[in-house]
């Protein structure tokens, strides 16, 4: 059973890492693969420390920090998007300031 676990999580933690390098224009996109692959970080966690029957407490405070950094990436989505006017990457300039 445990197997099962293992192979979804690599699933979960492939996948993210496929879309995060893949070429995409869209901010969005990155931020969502992000998010994906600290779910699956998450889940590695969840099952390490249920093994090896140490206390859960440090899932909480890493889910915590994810919440957080997930509100800051759409903070910047959303500054972004009224600077610019839309969440193209290949609309950024670093010259442009």
């Amino acid at each position: 059973m445990l197997y099962m676990y293992y192979c979804v999580i690599c699933m979960i933690m492939l996948s993210g890492i496929y879309v995060f390098c893949s070429k995409r224009k869209h901010l969005l996109l990155t931020l969502l693969s992000l998010e994906y692959l600290v779910i699956g970080l998450f889940f590695i966690f969840y099952i390490f420390l249920m093994v090896f029957g140490f206390e859960s407490y440090f899932v909480l405070v890493f889910l915590t920090f994810s919440v957080c950094e997930g509100a800051m990436g759409l903070g910047v989505l959303v500054s972004l998007i009224r600077s610019h006017g839309n969440d193209n990457i290949s609309s950024l300039s670093l010259l442009s300031w």
